[in-house]
């Protein structure tokens, strides 16, 4: 099956036409990953959008959870931040505010942000900090041998719950959907095109710009392989007249994660202003909080210990 959107009409380069920028993003590292794991394509269509957007590596902070998807932090040509089991948001949160001229790309899984993490999700949506974050959604804790997360299909046997799981899964997008918020997509780890094209629009978004990638493990997750994804798939840019300013009809079309899974740019409000954009207190302010930090000496203290 192949992939059905409407690609970005600006910066039409090619990724020959920037090599030298996508070479940036190579490295030496060895990639650890499962024969098959879907964060292989993840980070191809990351470092595409990147390309394709004109970001060089030294613009962009990667920050990572703990997971399979945290294997792939020196991986990547970049500035890389590696935080505490599901406390990246806010530490890319922090990170954004006090240098918005960078680029920063929070990377997280389904057991550290719909669990551990979930509170700095739901206030990272409240205040529309303006990042990425990438939720890597393969339905269980890969790294830790596939225990149930709070992702994984009921009925379904894991490591630590070998009677099957019996409560109902968390399902993301319709969680975050639920939160008043400036942008949400969904796309599949099998479809680095449609990738692509979803990751370019969340770096264009001005917000915290909230994508979920529904992602195989093939070492844990026999519930959900590659071909149960594409026997659901479905791409929004395939409905007619669907809007994604439509709050109401996104919610409406990601209730059902059995028989239609929608993917693309389900809801976007391009009109919010952002965190920093909304304090009071940085009205009419152009520099940025890390130009404003003072140096100040120490010499005087230093002599306290000699």
């Amino acid at each position: 099956m192949k992939s059905s959107h409407t690609p970005l009409k600006k910066n039409l380069k090619t990724l020959f036409d920037n090599k030298e920028t996508y070479l940036g993003y190579e490295n030496e590292e060895v990639i650890t990953w499962c024969n098959g794991c879907g964060n292989y394509q993840i980070q191809n269509a990351l470092k595409r959008a990147l390309t394709l957007e004109g970001i060089k590596p030294h613009n962009i902070l990667y920050c990572f959870d703990i997971g399979c998807n945290g294997n792939g932090s020196d991986k990547i040509g970049g500035y890389t931040l590696h935080s505490l089991h599901g406390r990246v948001i806010s530490s890319a949160a922090g990170a954004c505010l006090a240098n918005p001229a960078l680029t920063v790309i929070a990377s997280g899984g389904d057991g550290g942000t719909m669990s551990e993490g979930i509170n700095h999700l739901i206030h990272a949506v409240r205040s529309d900090y303006p990042m990425v974050f990438i939720l890597h959604n393969n339905h269980n804790y890969g790294l830790t041998t596939g225990q149930a997360s709070a992702t994984t299909p009921k009925g379904f046997p894991m490591n630590g719950s070998p009677d099957g799981v019996f409560i109902e899964p968390m399902n993301p997008s319709e969680f975050v959907l639920n939160l008043n918020p400036s942008f949400v997509a969904r796309s599949f780890s099998g479809d680095v095109k449609h990738m692509t094209y979803v990751l370019r629009e969340a770096l264009n978004h001005n917000g915290f710009a909230f994508v979920e990638i529904l992602q195989v493990c093939p070492t844990y997750n026999k519930a959900t392989p590659q071909q149960w994804y594409w026997d659901r798939i479905k791409y929004t840019d395939d409905m007619k007249n669907y809007r994604a300013d439509n709050l109401k009809k996104a919610k409406k079309i990601v209730e059902d994660f059995e028989k239609n899974i929608y993917l693309g740019v389900l809801y976007q409000d391009k009109k919010r202003k952002n965190f920093l954009e909304r304090l009071p207190n940085r009205k009419g302010i152009k520099t940025t909080p890390v130009e404003e930090v003072k140096h100040y000496s120490i010499t005087s203290l230093l002599k306290e210990f000699e």
